[in-house]
């Protein structure tokens, strides 16, 4: 049996929700799913809403993170950030289950 970890949010991701809150007025969730899809097999759906009541929840500072039951396992030990480039911000996930993925971030295979 393969022992699920969940996933890491970083203290900059963190920092960007209470940012996004502070912006918006509206204190949302970050949720962040696995769907099918993607050039790759499977894609991230990450978007802010409201738990729901068998959500994992990760959170500090009064931000929170979200992630479903049925991702969960295809997110173990991934390490959930937020970035700022040249080319965009976004929230990133670094997948140590993802074998490979595509060049936008978003989509990977197992």
């Amino acid at each position: 049996m393969t022992l699920t970890l969940p996933p890491r949010v970083t203290d900059r991701a963190f920092a960007r929700l209470g940012e996004i809150a502070a912006l918006t007025g509206q204190h949302k969730s970050l949720r962040v799913a696995v769907e099918g899809g993607g050039c790759s097999g499977f894609q991230y759906d990450i978007k802010l809403d409201d738990p729901s009541a068998d959500d994992l929840i990760l959170e500090k500072d009064g931000q929170r993170v979200l992630v479903d039951q049925v991702s969960l396992p295809y997110l173990s030990n991934a390490t959930i950030d937020f970035t700022a480039e040249l080319i965009g911000a976004r929230f990133v996930i670094e997948n140590p289950n993802a074998v490979s993925s595509c060049g936008c971030g978003t989509s990977f295979s197992l």
